[in-house]
């Protein structure tokens, strides 16, 4: 049984060997026959230099210009010792054609010029021949030779260029797939991040309140538990959301069948906050219009993130969350006032001038995306700002990609 492993260098081998057998064959049918011109039929000698002129096509891959070397040699020898030269021409056209499919142009003329001379000297010993006729062949058939051995090179190294370009073509779509299935990863990550952060703390803070009050005043404890139920049934189905464009996905059906969050949905949030304990307060500026779905996302999620921020890090604090719709971009501002200092540095995972924190990361990874530009710190009379630009017109979009 083949195999291209183990078997698959002899194989070239096995086929030398059956074509130097097959022309040492023909030589010898050839060499017992009467040419007329007066040759004689192969003796012991001529029979040995056959053998060795044909054999050596053997390892005419391996070594073609020591083949041809050898062949032309022992031809030469064939001929001088006044044997038919038709005989053994055969193998030495092979060899012509091996060094010129293998090698460069400049040593397959070479071996052209080898094969000429050796034809021009046995039209020259020839008892009855034509040196005329044997230099016309001396030229006819080896250019010709050259002429479809280069040729075929020239295949050879085009079909090797082609497998290469595949190789890289192949290479480069697998790591296209692979960075492709990572921004997804990083996507779904960011997006988990922002549902179940946001959520849990609502749901953490309304919670505690609830317990913490749950004898001593029962309205306010049901109002957290009915917000609880609220906040939960939301993150339910942003979950159910995300799982169905998962599904869609990996079935090759459609992505999603609800709306992603937006603008629109600030209203809600922003409720869903004040009901954790922290005074929000959302102002709209300009004109509203419709944004592209993936801007309004962005929008929304920054804004959750800041406000879950304020949640779980500034209480006791107050947020403004504004708004504004220019005419090439949008502008979004989360500010609160908590503690300055000791908070700050907290949210900004110690740094002061940068987030380092997953959420923030997450932030500016989103903004990036959409070519805007995000300001993340403290403010310098205290609390915390987040400050997003995204561009909603594509020349816009192109020079904050660019910045």
């Amino acid at each position: 049984m083949w195999h291209p492993r183990i078997n698959g260098p002899r194989r070239p081998l096995v086929v030398d060997t059956g074509i130097a057998l097959a022309y040492l064959a023909c030589a010898l049918l050839l060499g017992q026959q009467d040419s007329r011109e007066g040759y004689p039929r192969l003796g012991a000698l001529g029979l040995a230099l056959t053998c060795v002129i044909n054999l050596a096509l053997v390892a005419r891959r391996r070594a073609p210009v020591a083949v041809s070397a050898v062949v032309y040699g022992v031809w030469a020898l064939y001929v001088a010792l006044g044997h038919w030269p038709a005989v053994n021409s055969l193998a030495s056209l092979l060899a012509l054609y091996t060094v010129a499919a293998t090698r460069p142009l400049r040593t397959a003329v070479a071996a052209a010029v080898a094969l000429g001379a050796v034809w021009v000297y046995a039209g020259y010993a020839a008892p009855d021949g034509s040196v005329t006729a044997a230099a016309a062949m001396a030229v006819v058939f080896p250019a010709i030779l050259v002429r479809f051995g280069q040729s075929a090179r020239q295949s050879e190294q085009r079909g090797e260029q082609l497998a290469d370009l595949t190789r890289q073509l192949r290479a480069e779509r697998d790591e296209k797939a692979r960075r492709a299935v990572a921004e997804e990863q990083a996507r779904i990550a960011r997006e988990l991040h922002d549902v179940i952060a946001h959520h849990m703390s609502v749901i953490s803070v309304q919670s505690g309140l609830a317990r913490y009050v749950f004898t001593t005043a029962p309205d306010t404890a049901r109002t957290a538990l009915a917000t609880i139920e609220s906040t939960s049934h939301e993150a339910l189905t942003e979950m159910r959301r995300m799982l169905t464009l998962l599904r869609g996905r990996a079935n090759g059906g459609p992505e999603s069948y609800e709306p992603v969050p937006g603008l629109d949905g600030l209203g809600e949030l922003v409720a869903r906050v004040r009901t954790g304990g922290v005074p929000v307060e959302l102002a709209v500026e300009g004109p509203k219009r419709a944004l592209p779905p993936g801007v309004g996302l962005c929008a929304y999620r920054v804004v959750q993130e800041a406000l879950t921020n304020v949640l779980k890090h500034a209480r006791p604090a107050s947020a403004v969350v504004r708004v504004s719709y220019g005419t090439h971009a949008l502008r979004v501002s989360v500010t609160d006032d908590g503690a300055a200092t000791g908070q700050a540095l907290k949210r900004t995972g110690g740094a002061p001038e940068a987030g380092t924190g997953h959420g923030l990361i997450g932030i500016r990874e989103r903004v990036r995306l959409y070519g805007g530009s995000v300001e993340i710190g403290p403010r310098p009379e205290g609390g915390f700002q987040v400050r997003l630009t995204l561009p909603t017109s594509a020349p816009s979009a192109r020079e904050g990609a660019g910045g």
